[in-house]
């Protein structure tokens, strides 16, 4: 089982950008975490972070046939991006939204994600464990064949 984590714009700033949000820990601290749970569930993640909404775009549509489900912290291209929402929905691969902030809690124009409809779930709000229980989610819904 082959999972794909993207993190779009201003992810890469982890550690340092508003720790009061996000923390001090990093993407890399983050995606390492991350890797170990996969490979203790026998899934494989491979990790893609880019500040341009093409190279997401590519990405995604590169993950056919050769990924079993996405995770995508989409960052501020949730609420702006319809061409991210129909690179998603071009695939039909399983997908799962995280955000690490409740994005329905903060400024308004973040309520409204154009991702969440063509993904199989969100998870907002827990830190660093919003990925975490994204991951674990996903892994049992494809090991499970969960619709």
């Amino acid at each position: 089982m082959k999972i794909l984590l993207i993190n779009g714009p201003n992810l890469n700033m982890l550690g340092t950008r508003e720790p009061e949000k996000y923390g001090s820990f990093t993407l890399q601290d983050i995606e390492t975490e991350l890797k170990t749970i996969a490979q203790n569930n026998g899934a494989e993640l491979d990790c893609f972070q880019s500040n341009h909404e093409g190279e997401i775009i590519d990405k995604i549509q590169n993950a056919l046939e050769k990924y079993n489900g996405i995770i995508i912290n989409a960052g501020g291209l949730t609420h702006t991006s319809v061409s991210l929402r129909d690179a998603i929905a071009s695939v039909d691969i399983p997908t799962v939204e995280v955000h690490m902030t409740n994005i329905h809690s903060r400024e308004e124009f973040r309520h409204t994600s154009l991702i969440s409809g063509v993904s199989i779930a969100q998870v907002v709000g827990f830190g660093k464990n919003s990925y975490k229980f994204a991951l674990e989610g996903l892994i049992d819904k494809l090991k499970n064949n969960k619709k």
